[in-house]
């Protein structure tokens, strides 16, 4: 065990400290008039404070498990926002944690960002008993698979039996829906044993409508400065700003030092507004390498803003976030599939091809353009990024959940086209994603769930409905009543994967057989390229619906991708010398048939 703080080292510590001779109870209320400490099985305790609104008391009856609460001016009961555990819901005491049993002395080293074969999954969907178990026991058939990582969908408590988890209430307390912390560390140790890396989804720029009590004691955790479609933003500047810094990175610590996690993605950093000198994502970016230096930690970001900057290297190396999630090229790539032009597919409908060659060679395809949506210019200049900078998928939990009838590709286009969007997916030299159930040609929707009660969950609901209504096939009021109610139980269940279907069906067989196939060919043939380093990249189209797409290397190997999206035949460009490593359709080495893919590789010798 490691060795204890002492009582004066805890003061201005979010969160309970565990010390040799008790626990050291610590808020940050700087809005409140007093603060108690409710502790389980204790008469209530006074707790001073100092001027800048640190209330700490030393209990010398708590006990890793002891249970507890605040009440707020004599009146508000809350839980402690560094909770570590919720075992009763997040409105309920919170429980002591000792994280430090958690670490592992000799931990898993990790992969290789560019080994990297993420696996997006939502643990209480995920399987039938909606659990880190749950998960655990499909970690060997993912291994089997080729994944290489699995990313979770946020865990941090949020009110109810069910949600995303991106509207969470207590960030440092998993979820207890899925199990206890010491369930979640013993699934992360299986998948390190399978020599999988995991990787969580974590959101700092706004939180949750409900049961989230900051408002009431803490209100300089939130800035009128910056507004965000959540409401006012989180504070991130002067001296409040640096508190609030300070609990959001230590959160991040937690999960990667305690929990062992491989890497976080951070949600819609764009949101994160911050006038500082030093940006918050550049301070836990740095802070985290800093602290966790000799280990392989992969940060990645959802940004809207497509800030290239922030995906520097330094000599090859990275600087501060290893990539960014590629929604240039999936929303190109889904207007090519499936025609559809509506909502931000808007902004990609001119110019399909064009968009997704551009993402494919030059990480995004809005480099500082106007982008229609916005009516201003979108991004920076990305094309001295190498690929793997970029994380590409043709699904993710967004793009499937945030349409009204949370469809999946499966249902939209043809099994030809999904296989088409599979290997593109899966043998550009991008980093590739796919969301639980792809592999299987899965066709369960992902519709948005929460368990909000009250007000809240009549705001959901009218809000989603108020969503799509500028949408055809939603227009009329009638048509949005066929939009699932999210706070309906019925939706979440009908989000759960059907393991039966994916484990028997014929077309899901034969899905996992090529998704188990192409990844062979990737782990053999493409990870190689990515390691000597892409030095060029060019770009062609054939006729309106065909691409051409070629990477060179350092060493002098060429990979081309060859795909025809149009709905009549193409003909074959010149190929590179070399191999076909994958050709999706039978057809005659001139002609590109409809749904075709053509991945070649030249070696000099």
């Amino acid at each position: 065990m490691e060795q204890r703080l002492g009582i004066a080292e805890q003061a201005r510590r979010h969160g309970p400290q565990i010390i040799d001779h008790g626990i050291s109870f610590n808020l940050w209320a700087p809005t409140a008039r007093s603060v108690e400490l409710l502790e389980v099985g204790q008469p209530p305790r006074s707790m001073p404070h100092d001027d800048d609104g640190w209330y700490q008391l030393l209990s010398p009856t708590a006990r890793a498990g002891t249970r507890y609460q605040f009440r707020i001016d004599g009146d508000l009961t809350v839980p402690d926002p560094a909770s570590r555990f919720q075992p009763d819901d997040v409105g309920q005491p919170s429980e002591v944690i000792d994280t430090a049993l958690l670490r592992d002395w000799i931990l898993y080293p990790g992969r290789p960002w560019p080994e990297a074969v993420i696996y997006e999954l939502h643990v209480g969907a995920f399987s039938e008993e909606g659990t880190y178990v749950g998960v655990e026991k499909r970690l060997p058939y993912l291994r089997d698979l080729g994944i290489t990582a699995i990313e979770l969908m946020p865990l941090n408590d949020v009110p109810g039996r069910h949600n995303w988890g991106y509207d969470g209430v207590l960030l440092n307390a998993p979820n207890a829906r899925y199990g206890r912390p010491q369930d979640l560390k013993r699934m992360l140790r299986t998948a390190h044993a399978l020599d999988i890396m995991v990787y969580l989804d974590v959101v700092y720029n706004h939180f949750g409508p409900q049961l989230n009590y900051l408002h009431s004691y803490a209100e300089n955790f939130f800035t009128k400065r910056h507004a965000t479609g959540w409401g006012p933003a989180v504070n991130l500047e002067g001296r409040d700003g640096a508190l609030v810094r300070e609990f959001l990175i230590e959160n991040a610590l937690m999960w990667l030092r305690d929990y062992g996690f491989d890497g976080l993605r951070l949600d819609a950093v764009h949101a994160l507004k911050d006038d500082s000198d030093r940006h918050f994502l550049i301070e836990l970016a740095e802070t985290v390498r800093s602290q966790l230096a000799g280990r392989r930690v992969h940060l990645m970001l959802e940004n809207e803003a497509n800030q290239a900057h922030l995906l520097d290297r330094r000599q090859g190396r990275v600087k501060h976030y290893d990539a960014q999630w590629g929604d240039d090229f999936h929303n190109a790539l889904h207007v090519l599939l499936t025609g559809e032009n509506e909502g931000y597919y808007r902004a990609f409908a001119d110019k399909p091809l064009d968009h997704l060659a551009r993402s494919l060679t030059e990480g995004f395809a809005y480099q500082g353009e106007v982008f229609p949506l916005h009516d201003a210019p979108r991004g920076e200049p990305s094309a001295y990024l190498p690929p793997e900078a970029t994380i590409f998928f043709a699904q993710n939990h967004d793009q499937i959940g945030n349409r009204a009838l949370g469809e999946r590709l499966s249902v939209l286009i043809s099994p030809e086209k999904l296989k088409q969007a599979l290997a593109l997916v899966l043998l550009n030299p991008h980093v590739p994603m796919l969301f639980m159930g792809e592999e299987g040609a899965a066709d369960t929707p992902f519709l948005f769930f929460a368990d909000w009660s009250g007000e809240a969950a009549e705001l959901t609901r009218e809000g989603r409905r108020r969503e799509f209504a500028h949408f055809k096939a939603f227009s009329t009021p009638e048509m949005r009543a066929r939009i699932p109610d999210p706070c309906d139980e019925r939706t979440f269940l009908a989000s759960k994967l059907d393991w039966v279907r994916i484990d028997s069906a014929t077309e899901s067989l034969e899905f996992r057989a090529l998704t188990a196939e192409l990844l062979r060919i990737r782990r053999e043939q493409i990870i190689p390229l990515i390691k000597h380093g892409f030095v060029t990249a060019e770009r062609g189209t054939i006729q309106s619906g065909g691409l051409d797409v070629r990477w060179r290397t350092a060493n002098g190997e060429t990979l081309q991708i060859v795909a025809n999206f149009a709905e009549c035949e193409l003909p074959m460009p010149p190929p590179v010398d070399g191999i076909d490593l994958w050709r999706s359709r039978a057809s005659s080495a001139n002609v590109l048939v409809p749904g075709d893919i053509v991945v070649r590789l030249y070696r000099e010798a």
